[in-house]
């Protein structure tokens, strides 16, 4: 029995330490990278695990985007010609709405990312994340066997559910020295203007059902506290629609320092 019970134990402390290096540089198994940002520079040949999911949140347009600064002609020097920056933005941004536009038909949408990164295993990714998985899988089937601007899409379930961990600070501080082969995703940002008018759908359903839910009822409730403290309840700002949902998973600074191991 004293066998067993120990036996118990050490199969118990085995499947806890292997579930705490999950996906981290530890673990010799399975692919951090692959873990983390739903694609790896060694592909097919890596020598770890792509464990890819069957379901999830989150479905990647692999190459989607065509970056201006891979497709810009040569000029006469046999050198890119200089991508006029303001003019990129906003055919990336006409693009970025196209896309948001196509995918909002299967459910609500909680980010698209777009990639900014040069190497081949990430350059013009779009990740989409949606509030459920039924909508997710409904998006990835609609997708299969269809094209964009000539082009195959190339759509799958991605593991990478949050974008904090996966998204380079560096890039976001203007300090990353590794430029568009950084091995984090560099999110290319649109305006706040573009980021209202798409998401700003969902906060306004939101505030919708939320009076729907109330029926009326509540101003009776709300007088009653204006009149606790004094009147004075008239100069509270609730304005509800203050918190920025930059869809980029770029809103929390105080994660853990990023591994440099690319």
């Amino acid at each position: 029995w004293q066998t067993g019970a120990a036996k118990q134990r050490q199969q118990n402390t085995m499947a806890d330490h292997l579930a705490s290096i999950f996906g981290t540089e530890k673990d010799r198994v399975n692919c951090p990278f692959y873990f983390k940002i739903g694609s790896c520079r060694h592909g097919d040949r890596c020598s770890r695990m792509h464990n890819r999911p069957t379901i999830s949140q989150s479905v990647l347009l692999q190459n989607m985007y065509q970056n201006p600064v891979i497709n810009a002609p040569l000029g006469p020097d046999g050198f890119p010609i200089k991508v006029d920056e303001r003019k990129a933005q906003q055919e990336f941004e006409d693009f970025y709405e196209d896309v948001f536009e196509e995918l909002a038909a299967f459910g609500e949408v909680e980010n698209v990312n777009v990639c900014d990164n040069l190497a081949d295993h990430m350059v013009g990714n779009v990740y989409i994340k949606f509030k459920d998985e039924n909508e997710a899988a409904k998006a990835l089937q609609a997708f299969q066997g269809r094209y964009y601007n000539g082009r195959p899409i190339i759509a799958e379930f991605s593991p990478v559910t949050d974008f904090r961990e996966s998204t380079c600070r560096q890039y976001e501080e203007n300090t990353c020295n590794r430029g568009g082969y950084c091995n984090f995703m560099h999110i290319k940002p649109i305006s706040k203007d573009l980021r209202k008018k798409l998401f700003g759908r969902y906060k306004n359903r939101s505030r919708s059902r939320s009076r729907d839910k109330k029926g009326g009822g509540g101003g009776g409730r709300d007088r009653s506290r204006s009149r606790d403290r004094g009147g004075g309840g008239g100069g509270r700002d609730n304005r509800g629609g203050g918190r920025d949902d930059r869809g980029g998973g770029r809103d929390d600074r105080g994660r853990p320092q990023q591994r440099d191991d690319r």
